[in-house]
């Protein structure tokens, strides 16, 4: 059939993605433990190689594919695990489909390349057994919880002491405290439960995610001298903590990111500003001067 200029360039771009994605698919199976998990994702890219040759036969032009996105999406796969590098990728998938709704009038197969697409998706639900995810709820304790004790005690401690030495100190011990604490806790109510979850690893999931967030918010005490731009620096990153994580969230497990983000946000800033409130209140009250 002949070609519009406009059709034959959405053409080649899916050319382009489905050849792209064979690899990454290809290259990320590789490392996968479970040989069933191997076998479905080697499917699945060679779905994708299938794509790429029913546009190829329209177009009738090879195209290479994106070595970036290779390197990339297979690299984020192994950091974060697959299911989330898998989901990201096809992020880019969902929105290459209103391309091929567009022109499924003038090319019937465009149909059965969504089809494709969607069982894919199921079949990507379906591998959802991650460690990684499924330990996010312990994931999801330790970072909650170190978010809003630490914000709230270092905003406290900033108002009552303004030195941003004593300030760290007094954060890591607290931190490092609760860190130990709450990985205890999260120990005895995953043994008490009937759950797919290893106790000592859910205990170390939460310990990790709250001695790691601690880190973080405390290391602008450590750089700079100002404990108040210090503190602000503290707030913007845990603000930051709490969008990365829930967007890693959002896509691996398609669950919505503003309502849980605004939550949290919102929880961890305003357990801070009343905390400053407190540190001034009590500095006021019994007249400390550090």
């Amino acid at each position: 059939m002949e070609l519009t200029p406009d059709l034959r360039k959405e053409l080649l771009k899916a050319q382009r993605t489905e050849i792209t994605e064979y690899h990454v698919y290809h290259n990320i199976a590789k490392t996968l433990p479970d040989e069933e998990n191997r076998r479905v994702v080697e499917e699945i890219g060679d779905d994708e190689k299938r794509h790429y040759e029913i546009w190829k036969g329209y177009t009738g032009q090879e195209m290479q594919p994106n070595r970036f996105q290779i390197w990339l999406y297979t690299t984020i796969s192994k950091v974060f695990g697959f299911t989330f590098g898998f989901k990201l990728m096809e992020l880019g998938e969902e929105k290459a489909q209103v391309n091929y709704e567009k022109i499924a009038d003038e090319i019937p197969e465009a149909r059965d390349v969504i089809r494709d697409e969607d069982e894919h998706e199921d079949k990507l639900l379906e591998m959802l057994d991650e460690e990684t995810l499924i330990y996010a709820g312990s994931v999801v304790l330790g970072l909650n919880d170190a978010l809003v004790e630490l914000t709230g005690a270092l905003a406290g401690l900033t108002l009552a002491f303004r030195d941003v030495n004593i300030i760290a100190l007094s954060g890591l011990v607290t931190g490092i405290a609760a860190s130990l604490s709450m990985a205890a806790s999260e120990y005895l109510s995953t043994s008490s439960e009937e759950s797919d979850k290893n106790p000592i690893k859910a205990a170390i999931y939460t310990g990790i995610a709250y001695i790691l967030t601690v880190a973080l918010l405390i290391l602008p005490y450590l750089l700079l001298e100002d404990p108040l731009l210090a503190l602000g620096i503290t707030l913007s990153t845990s603000v930051v903590i709490i969008a990365v994580f829930n967007f890693y969230i959002s896509v691996a497990k398609n669950e919505p990111f503003g309502r849980r983000f605004f939550e949290m946000a919102g929880l961890s800033l305003g357990v801070a500003a009343f905390s400053f409130l407190i540190g001034f209140l009590i500095r006021q009250w019994l007249g400390v001067e550090i």
